[in-house]
């Protein structure tokens, strides 16, 4: 593997942010981010990049290569949660099974963001179409997740809110956001661009920045959750997301995607939701440990793809589309 890849993306600004979050907490720094303002930097980039994908989803238009990815991203988010439910079952009971596989099923925004950054750095060009796959793969996941707990535990049918389940998964505030920005991207095009570029362009990195150093101060504090999930599951953490990314890169090859796309499908297939999904999970499958399924997302997945599997996966582009 070029190692070049992954020393330029560790020397990203947004990179070393979050390491110095993570620093802050090991040292025991009183570095602190008030609660606000952390959620209201991930509505901003929520915004910033649906708006941006819908601006760029007019200029590609609705092509046969946007349809059969966006298939693609719908196809990956309902299979990934249905293998990997099987292989956490020979360890873990069908609540957490299914809670974890419902995690990595579906993706993390600020992932595919951090990529999206990690691309313009190096110069190669994607399509804003892939927001779209973005927006929809949040969401499947959780219904996935709760038909396995239906189908595979011991008593029963449970009786699950549906109203309030699909709700959860299609209408929390980041799925709403994501595709009512990407819709008024769409709807505005060019023009609207430039009116909001200014704010939705020149702060960008910089909110982005702000939001890593959070995301490493609460990232290393559920390392300690860590000890709680064994060797089992931090192997998974670490295994899957390379697998999903292995499983994206074949479809993104078989498609026809470019570079660029491929690498921001691969992040998607290989991400873990650390936000709508536990949100999802703590209401309707309360019996599955939070721990579990929120720390190995975030304290493990997370880390990972932002540091090692993004150039990973973009060495692996290198690889099959040479």
């Amino acid at each position: 593997m070029d190692v070049s890849l992954i020393i330029s993306n560790i020397l990203n600004p947004p990179i070393l942010f979050f390491f110095l979050g993570m620093i802050a907490v090991l040292v025991k720094s009183d570095l602190e981010i008030p609660a606000p303002v952390p959620k209201l930097f991930s509505l901003y980039l929520l915004f910033a990049i649906g708006f941006k994908g819908g601006v760029e989803l007019v200029k590609s238009g609705v092509t046969q290569e946007v349809v059969l990815t966006l298939l693609a991203a719908m196809l990956m988010a309902c299979f990934v949660p249905i293998y990997t439910f099987f292989i956490l079952r020979l360890k873990l009971d069908t609540y957490d099974a299914a809670a974890i596989a419902a995690t990595y099923g579906s993706i993390s925004a600020v992932t595919f963001i951090t990529a999206s950054a990690f691309l313009s750095q190096l110069g190669i060009s994607f399509d804003g179409y892939m927001v779209a796959a973005l927006a929809l793969m949040e969401s499947p996941a959780i219904i996935v997740g709760l038909i396995l707990v239906n189908l595979f535990t011991d008593d029963g049918k449970r009786d699950f809110s549906w109203p309030e389940v699909l709700q959860e998964a299609f209408l929390n505030s980041s799925v709403f956001l994501l595709v009512g920005s990407l819709l008024i991207g769409v709807l505005t095009g060019e023009h609207g661009w430039q009116v909001l570029e200014p704010f939705t362009q020149g702060l960008f990195y910089g909110v982005l920045t702000f939001f890593l150093l959070d995301m490493g101060l609460v990232a290393a504090r559920r390392i300690k959750d860590l000890q709680k999930t064994g060797f089992f599951l931090i192997s998974f953490a670490i295994l899957i997301p390379i697998l999903n990314a292995g499983l994206g890169l074949l479809i993104a090859k078989l498609i026809g995607m470019p570079q660029g796309d491929s690498l921001l499908f691969a992040v998607l297939s290989a991400s873990a939701s650390y936000i709508a999904v536990p949100a999802a999970m703590r209401l309707t499958v309360p019996e599955a440990n939070p721990s579990l399924y929120v720390s190995t997302a975030l304290a493990v997945t997370f880390p990972f793809n932002i540091i090692v599997g993004i150039p990973l996966y973009l060495y692996g582009i290198n690889l099959f589309w040479r």
